[in-house]
């Protein structure tokens, strides 16, 4: 009896990377009680590829995961009650999925959650191209035990569908990057093949893609390649859209675009459903929305469906009232470093270091001159500007508005062609895109680039641990994923000595978890280390958490923009969303922006006001 509650509540999670068994001793079988008193519990042999534990015998020591000399082992206790809830399991020791959204016609279902969590693979089942196993992988159920499984409930009627194939599933992938190895051809050309609803040109007019269609798909960008695949798929007739990530590369602007696109492609009955980071457009997008938990890489779960505002907050809060779970140690508020000239922040917890580096600005005190750059039929005119000690400055701008541009010639990487150049300062850079060329590990990689920094423990504390890489440490760094290599790279920024620190989009490959811990981590650290910042971001929510002061640029991009002189927070964000054309308020509960749907009650009061962004007191509308 005991064996069975065990198994109920108890997963190993072997990393088939990590686990090694040529090169070790077999620590974790030797350290085993279970396997001492004679019980198979740990099977592992020079021979084998992967150790296996049996997650029946095993009685939760950890003596195994001390013992592994890579650290490949997890024992993981699960919440009680959930055995009779698994969706789907890849195989013995791996990652396990626990429940399943359930979409609705009409709407949009938004899916939140860290990297790692399920999300995808949760597409996949809902989609058809992954069968569940409802854990049984060794003897996999068939489609009749699966429909019994879900007897009563609305996915029944889905699976049902599905499954006599009158209903068709199509798919955003979430690596757009790799959709020109997989098709060739011209952008018109290939939408016009996927045109099954005749309305490719509107499509491509709403996306931008117009003057795209006669590039070739392997020179695109990131957005424009992302822009595409969302072109494509809502060009496809189906029943069931899904979108994974699709505002991955896109600036603010984009986004918004393709909110409202991915929004017109309801019916009455058909689903949409979108996995996405960006908490603002998920918000923006989302009619209801499922919260998704667990241990990244080990399992899954799927909350019950929430009212958007509601399951966002339940995610930022980490504790699920309806099941009386909390999944993560610290609630994540947000807190705004300046609302208007003149006038303080939010009180947080480093309210009193912002008094004291108020008066400490006024002492380190900096100028950047008038500038103008001009690359090919391109050009920027950068209007001169101040910038302070422990300020963060944010700029705000469209794709292809000059804002790499202004942060190479503030470092020195390029000179303008009117004006003065920079006066040589020391800076840190960490760039738009990473190309990792550095063949060691992460800690090889740390102690030749920033030996003297990644070892002090003001620098573990303000940035290392709240970033969470200490698995990655002993990694290849050839081998790490977007998120880790991103991480590792801001940490590689932070961790240069210099006057001056400029970041370039920090939130790509971050889930919406890691994304605010950047942030925080980026504001404690130039707040401590009484140093300046230049930040380019398009994660709205991130921007607003960091900046002190925002520049934010005007014009036609790729054609002729304007970068205009730092302003406050308040005046800044009322231009660019003036610009955009929507206003924003905040939560009352933790304080994060949330975007006014188009011509609501909130959203013409707003603009009427000319208050752009934030009224107080707001009340919800959903």
């Amino acid at each position: 009896m005991s064996q069975i509650k065990t198994k109920q509540n108890r997963i190993a999670i072997i990393n088939k990377d990590k686990c090694k068994p040529k090169k070790c001793r077999r620590e974790c079988r030797k350290a085993c009680p279970v396997v001492r008193s004679g019980k198979q519990c740990i099977d592992v042999s020079p021979k084998s590829s992967i150790a296996f534990i049996s997650e029946i015998l095993c009685i939760g020591c950890g003596l195994c995961v001390k013992k592994c000399p890579f650290k490949a082992v997890r024992i993981i206790n699960l919440p009680t009650n959930l055995e009779k809830h698994t969706t789907h399991r890849f195989g013995p020791n791996t990652f396990k999925l626990h429940r399943l959204p359930t979409p609705r016609p009409g709407q949009v279902l938004g899916l939140v959650g860290t990297n790692g969590i399920g999300k995808s693979t949760a597409l996949s089942i809902l989609s058809g191209k992954i069968k569940p196993n409802l854990g049984r992988f060794d003897n996999p159920p068939d489609w009749r035990d699966i429909l019994t499984k879900y007897r009563g409930s609305e996915l029944q009627g889905y699976f049902t569908k599905l499954l006599e194939e009158k209903m068709k599933a199509t798919t955003k992938p979430q690596y757009v990057d790799h959709i020109p190895r997989a098709i060739k051809g011209k952008v018109g050309r290939l939408i016009s093949m996927k045109d099954e609803k005749k309305e490719a040109k509107h499509y491509m007019k709403e996306l931008d893609l117009i003057k795209l269609k006669d590039r070739r798909l392997k020179l695109l960008s990131g957005g424009e390649l992302q822009r595409f695949a969302i072109c494509i798929v809502c060009c496809t007739k189906s029943d069931v859209y899904m979108f994974d990530e699709p505002s991955s590369y896109l600036d603010v602007k984009q986004r918004l675009k393709a909110a409202v696109t991915i929004r017109s492609l309801l019916s009455s009955d058909n689903y949409v459903i979108v996995v996405e980071h960006d908490l603002a457009v998920l918000d923006y997008l989302s009619d209801f929305v499922c919260v998704l938990y667990g241990v990244p890489g080990a399992y899954g779960v799927i909350s019950m469906p929430f009212s958007v505002r509601e399951g966002i907050n339940v995610f930022l809060a980490g504790f699920l009232p309806t099941e009386n779970m909390k999944f993560r140690d610290s609630a994540l508020t947000f807190k705004i470093a300046q609302t208007a000239e003149g006038q303080d922040s939010d009180e947080d917890e480093d309210s009193d270091e912002d008094e004291e580096n108020k008066k400490k600005k006024k002492k380190g005190e900096y100028r950047y001159p008038e500038m103008v750059k001009k690359l090919g039929t391109f050009k920027l005119t950068v209007k001169r500007g101040t910038y302070y000690d422990s300020e963060i400055i944010v700029m705000l701008g469209e794709n292809g508005a000059g804002k790499t541009t202004f942060i190479k010639m503030i470092g020195g990487f390029i000179k303008p062609d009117e004006g003065e150049s920079m006066q040589k300062i020391k800076f840190s850079y960490k760039p738009q895109t990473l190309s990792p060329t550095f063949r060691g590990t992460v800690r090889e990689l740390f102690h030749t680039k920033i030996r003297g920094t990644y070892t002090h423990p003001q620098f573990i504390t303000d940035v290392i641990k709240p970033l969470s890489i200490d698995y990655l440490m002993n990694q290849s760094v050839l081998h790490l994923s977007g998120g880790e290599l991103q991480r590792v790279a801001l940490i590689l920024a932070l961790g240069k000595p210099a006057n001056v620190y400029l970041i370039d989009e920090p939130s790509a490959y971050l889930d919406s978890e890691q994304r605010i811990a950047a942030a925080k981590v980026i504001r404690r650290f130039i707040l401590h280390s009484k140093k300046s910042c230049f930040v380019v971001e398009h994660d709205f929510i991130m921007s607003v958490y960091m900046a002190d002061k925002v520049i934010v640029y005007e014009g036609q991009p790729a054609i002729d923009c304007t970068a205009n002189s730092p302003e406050s927070l308040l005046t800044g964000m009322n231009r660019f969303l003036k610009n955009l054309n929507i206003t924003f308020r905040r939560d009352p509960t933790n304080l994060r922006p949330r975007i006014n749907k188009i011509n609501s009650v909130k959203d013409v009061e707003q603009k009427k006001s000319g208050n752009y962004f934030f009224l107080d007191n707001d009340e919800e509308e959903d």
